[in-house]
């Protein structure tokens, strides 16, 4: 097997306490990463993170988990840097069932215990270099695919994200080829993850569209499917000014007009009717290899799986 070398690759820790991102980093040393820049706050953290990824980011829990979650998510979903991909380790001192909620939902590549053994560290690196998950993207998340029981139906298609790290540590490309060959790979990738995106979330308002026409009349009812419409739209909006889908702006100025119109009660129907036109118009421009029969079949079968399901939680 070929023998990994760490010394071009750039690494970020993030800790607040001062002693353990020192020990942090004398381990990475140890084995043999040379490029590595600590912070003490999770500003700084994300800063670093959007001026410059790194190849492999470790960052503590401990105190600020919701945060950094939150914030691991905002840079799956491409918002918060410029690669969505890099390798990321979250540390935590202690393990219990809503952090590693948290870890998991938010698309890092792994949670590791504290405290961890340089053999430890050594084996998680290099597990996600040689072996390293391909990446998902669902309504709610983009990260590594963790899906247990591949028998059940999907139509999330796992792709395999760019590593520079691997390109690094185990290609042993020279920072300017990886750079090169990253750059190349980002574009692939982030194409990847944008259309899936636009597809999926055009959905989901076709989705609260429908949810909000079984509810009786008034803003208390449909408030929640509102605000989502609105936040969907908003990323949809932003994510097609970095694609080929200029068309997309058009629907989204009606779905918020229409948004706004229910909001301040003026013509129900008629805010309704523009709401769903636009939507399923919106919907079709990114899904065009289906009819919009087919659409609204599957948007409808969604919808009445949501509704079981609420049913269900009510009943018990």
């Amino acid at each position: 097997m070929t023998r990994l070398s760490y010394e071009t690759a750039e690494t970020l820790v993030y800790d607040p306490v001062s002693a353990n991102r020192m020990a942090t980093r004398a381990v990475l040393y140890t084995l043999g990463f040379r490029r590595i820049e600590t912070v003490a706050t999770l500003k700084a953290f994300e800063d670093v993170i959007r001026k410059r990824p790194p190849d492999l980011a470790l960052c503590e829990a401990q105190g600020a988990d919701s945060e950094l979650c939150a914030m691991i998510q905002a840079l799956r979903q491409g918002a918060a840097g410029f690669n969505p991909f890099i390798v990321i380790i979250v540390t935590a001192w202690e393990k219990n069932a809503a952090l590693i909620a948290r870890v998991v939902g938010s698309g890092a590549d792994d949670l590791l215990l504290r405290p961890f053994s340089t053999t430890l560290l050594a084996g998680r690196i290099e597990t996600h270099i040689q072996r390293r998950k391909n990446f998902v993207v669902t309504t709610d998340y983009v990260g590594p695919d963790r899906r247990h029981d591949l028998s059940r139906p999907s139509d999330v298609e796992p792709f395999e994200p760019p590593n520079s790290l691997r390109m690094k540590a185990k290609e042993k490309l020279a920072p300017e080829q990886a750079a090169l060959r990253l750059d190349a790979e980002l574009r692939t990738a982030l194409d990847v993850l944008n259309t899936e995106k636009l597809r999926r979330d055009a959905f989901q308002v076709c989705i609260q569209w429908r949810l909000m026409q079984g509810h009786v009349s008034g803003f208390a009812a449909q408030g929640a499917e509102l605000g989502r419409i609105a936040e969907l739209t908003r990323a949809i909006v932003k994510r097609c000014r970095e694609t080929e889908f200029t068309q997309a702006a058009g629907w989204c100025d009606s779905i918020l007009a229409a948004v706004e119109g229910l909001e301040m009660g003026v013509d129900r129907n008629a805010s309704m009717h523009l709401l769903g036109h636009a939507a399923l118009s919106l919907n079709q421009l990114f899904r065009p290899e289906a009819s919009q029969h087919d659409q609204l079949g599957e948007i409808d079968a969604t919808v009445a799986i949501i509704r079981a399901r609420e049913a269900q939680q009510m009943a018990s």
